[in-house]
């Protein structure tokens, strides 16, 4: 039977190690160190390859990881560079390691330049978080930040103690420590991840720590558990087995699962696949939706975060992943939801270091945010992942692992307590550009967010429905725009007392296409209207008449740089200067009525009555019509007299 490959140190984050892999095709010895998570004997075998000349660009990508692996991320960041110039070999996962490479060498030169020539390969989404993420950690200073007091548990080893969460009363957590004889793996000296259980103390701190009994012995990996509370069930990740022993797929990988276990009751297998590795269950009770970490081959990274519907844990779907707004060319974990805002972490190239922890919030249909980087204090230069929290008194307490220097092992448990959630406050506009007079979206509108100033905050377009959605660090003032051409620009002002009644709310654009307004008559753009008539010798306005004249007092409010003139027209009937006096009295009473609702004054350049001068078919004087080709010849109309440079 073919040995299976020790599996990779926890470094970056504990459950990134957990797969099982046979070297293979070992042309050199650093091939074999490579695959043995032996990264810096892979790197001193291969340099002694590349002073030769014999790397293949394999061997080169792989020496180029085990760069990044080892800290070295100087020469990382060059080798990816060289592999990225022949335009080969380099997938997302490597280019964002490349970038993480730059930030860490304090290259922002480089860096940008890169991005500026991959942006159109990257998802629009990604390059949206990475902006809102730079302004915000920019604008981020000791006043803004949240008064955490952070402690080291007490449970923590000298191995690996990580993926904290909540049991009752008590705490559950992973760990590699060695109990007694059990296995162990190179290159960590670890024991395979079990998972313990701790008191939670009146501080918040951790008592002692002891095997949880709640789930069945196993010589292989039992981790990141999560327990839900209306199942009475814990989720959690195991390695693949067959009678007790290690299962492998064709490659030699040994995968993760993940199972159910009701507390006093069955256990099912609910996620397996013996080339995939599942990692960091979450079930939702809200929703039912179970959240997992997996590196599927067709993700965005390196893992990505995944769902899929259950029937009270059951499995009812196949997994669904989350997008590009959440997944990245990195890698995505620890999936957990707090009072409708959704937490990860992510070792994505713009964070403070490795792994950092993010906030999404959560919309009214379930879509989900900008990812926000929770800050300093919880996260650091190093990695930082597998937050969970609750209330707690009048504030939160809340736990999540780190590597970051002062702690007791490899990855430790901190705790933490603050009064407020965690996560900058962002103000999120979404909704629909609409025309307001019959509700259908506008495709293509440009949407921007602006500052008490004026500067720029966000621009998005809307898409074929008329949806759009922005969000940017919250301010106390902010000035919304839409434009489009031929459009009616749109503007407004809105107070912080606005903005917070806005929240978690949709608001609609309003939006008018001057074609739908404005037609052309008698060889003139004029204002639609539906034809109106006034009394017999009369020019008092009747409702229907001040109906459709509502029409131009929208139109001046959606165009209000164009200028009238208005038109009043008479049958033959009558005396010349009588309908004179008429339509001109007429014309008057309608600029009147336009005033007084909010058309301006100056917009109304003219207001003439033309009388009978201008009849529209033979029904001039001495003719006899019928009265329905009289009305042909009574009319109004609302000229625009600068439709032909409007727009110019």
């Amino acid at each position: 039977m073919m040995k299976a490959k020790k599996i990779q140190a926890v470094v970056w984050i504990s459950l990134m190690g957990m797969a099982l892999c046979f070297a293979q095709g070992k042309k050199s010895k650093g091939d074999v160190f490579f695959f043995q998570y032996e990264y810096q004997k892979a790197v001193a075998a291969y340099e002694a390859d590349l002073a030769q000349g014999s790397l293949t660009d394999l061997q080169f990508l792989n020496l180029a990881d085990a760069y990044f692996k080892t800290n070295n991320f100087k020469k990382a960041s060059e080798a990816y560079l060289e592999l990225f110039k022949k335009d080969t070999l380099l997938d997302g996962h490597r280019y964002n390691r490349m970038l993480q490479s730059l930030s860490k060498t304090a290259d922002p030169e480089r860096k940008q330049a890169f991005l500026t020539t991959m942006a159109a390969k990257f998802p629009k989404e990604l390059m949206e978080n990475r902006e809102f993420n730079e302004q915000m950690l920019a604008k981020t200073s000791d006043d803004t930040e949240l008064d955490y007091k952070i402690f080291n548990l007490s449970v923590n080893s000298p191995q690996t103690d990580f993926a904290p969460t909540f049991y009752k009363d008590k705490l559950l957590f992973s760990s590699g420590r060695i109990e007694g004889k059990g296995l162990r793996y190179a290159p960590g000296n670890e024991g395979y991840f079990n998972i313990y259980e701790s008191t939670v103390q009146l501080d918040g701190q951790s008592g002692a720590a002891q095997p949880f009994k709640g789930v069945a012995t196993s010589s292989y990996h039992k981790a990141t558990p999560y327990y839900a509370q209306k199942l009475n069930s814990v989720f959690y990740v195991l390695s693949n087995t067959q009678n007790g022993e290690l299962s492998f797929d064709p490659n030699g990988k040994n995968a993760l699962a993940i199972g159910k276990q009701t507390m006093d009751d069955q256990f099912q297998l609910l996620l397996k696949d013996l080339s995939t590795s599942f990692y960091y269950p979450f079930y939702d009770e809200t929703s039912g939706k179970l959240y997992f970490a997996a590196d599927f081959e067709d993700g965005y990274g390196g893992t990505d975060i995944y769902y899929v519907h259950t029937n009270s844990g059951q499995v009812m779907s196949a997994p669904i992943n989350l997008g590009p707004r959440i997944n990245s060319p990195g890698n995505e974990v620890a999936p957990f939801i707090f009072e409708n805002s959704f937490y990860f972490a992510s070792d994505v190239f713009y964070g403070l270091g490795g792994m950092d922890i993010y906030k999404s919030n959560i919309g009214e249909g379930g879509e989900l945010g900008i990812p926000i980087n929770l800050g300093k204090e919880i996260n650091t230069e190093y990695d930082d992942f597998g937050l969970v929290m609750r209330n707690e008194g009048e504030g939160l307490l809340g736990y999540f692992t780190s590597n970051r220097p002062g702690g007791k092992g490899k990855d430790d448990l901190y705790g933490f307590k603050v009064d407020e959630k965690p996560g900058m406050k962002t103000l999120v506009f979404k909704g629909k550009v609409i025309k307001p007079y019959n509700e259908s979206g506008v495709s293509k509108a440009a949407i921007r967010l602006l500052d008490s100033e004026g500067a720029k905050l966000a621009e998005t377009y809307s898409d074929e429905e008329g949806n759009y959605r922005l969000e940017v660090p919250w301010e106390d003032v902010v000035v919304l725009e839409a434009v489009k051409e031929r459009y009616s620009k749109y503007r407004r002002q809105f107070s912080g007392e606005e903005l917070n009644g806005l929240e978690n709310k949709s608001y609609n654009v309003g939006m008018s296409l001057y074609d739908d307004l404005v037609g052309e008559k008698e060889g003139q753009a004029v204002v639609k209207m539906d034809k109106f008539f006034f009394g017999n010798a009369a020019t008092q306005l009747t409702p229907e008449i001040e109906a459709e004249l509502d029409h131009v007092v929208a139109f001046i409010k959606a165009f209000p740089t164009a200028q009238l003139r208005i038109e009043t027209y008479t049958d033959s009937r009558g005396g010349s200067s009588t309908n004179f006096r008429l339509t001109q009295d007429r014309s008057d009473a309608i600029k009147k009525y336009l005033v007084k609702k909010g058309v301006p004054s100056t917009s109304i350049l003219y207001s003439i009555g033309y009388g009978e001068d201008k009849i529209l078919n033979n029904c001039t004087n001495g003719v006899f019509c019928i009265e329905a080709l009289h009305k042909q010849n009574q009319r109004t109309l609302i000229v625009v007299l600068n439709d032909n440079v409007l727009f110019d």
